[in-house]
């Protein structure tokens, strides 16, 4: 049986490793790498992961399923659908300053030569566009929203916001943070008939 504190190690590992592919990214992330910025040895990390492999497959886990507590907070939440489609768009939007899109944009490229990764970033892309969809037929239902295509609408708006997390890390100079924001609140409102303000 584990220990406690050895899965408070195990986790502090996964957050380390996750730090450091998002900085240096799947493919040129060493073991060494993690080992050094955890201030452990390899033989430690070997300890907990049997693989290279595992260690990075299990570090996209451990983000994973924060980002899916997270997601599950919003589905959970007692708001008003607009309140809650605010709180989402604000957690998924790349307007925010944050690491993570840098390790999820790579994760994504690993994914399509690992059924592994493939499967973890399917899971959570199915699960975010379940719950914003679920926002969006509840806010049509309340008269808060209009919108006669709620799995459409879901679509168009995570690929918008996909897309512009690649072009801002790929190309951080094309787009500012406040343009990025003011365009994935425009084109929401647009898919649920409100005014952008309102979000």
């Amino acid at each position: 049986m584990t220990s406690g504190f050895s899965r408070l190690r195990r986790e502090d590992l996964l957050k380390t490793a996750c730090e450091v592919i998002a900085e240096q990214g799947f493919g040129h992330t060493r073991t060494i790498d993690i080992a050094r910025a955890a201030g452990v040895s390899q033989a430690l990390l070997f300890y907990h992961f049997e693989t290279k492999d595992q260690l990075l497959a299990q570090a996209f886990t451990y983000a994973a399923r924060l980002h899916l507590n997270a997601l599950n907070d919003v589905e959970r939440s007692s708001g008003t659908p607009l309140e809650r489609l605010r709180t989402l768009l604000r957690l998924c939007s790349p307007a925010i300053p944050t690491e993570g899109w840098r390790l999820w944009i790579d994760a994504w490229s690993e994914a399509m030569r690992s059924s592994e990764l493939e499967a973890i970033s399917r899971r959570i892309d199915a699960q975010g566009r379940l719950v914003l969809r679920e926002i969006i037929e509840a806010g049509v239902t309340s008269g808060e929203f209009a919108c006669a295509d709620p799995d459409g609408a879901t679509w168009r708006i995570l690929a918008l916001v996909d897309g512009l997390a690649v072009q801002m890390h790929v190309h951080p100079r094309a787009l500012s943070r406040r343009r990025a924001g003011a365009l994935i609140r425009t084109a929401a409102a647009n898919e649920i008939g409100v005014a952008p303000e309102k979000l």
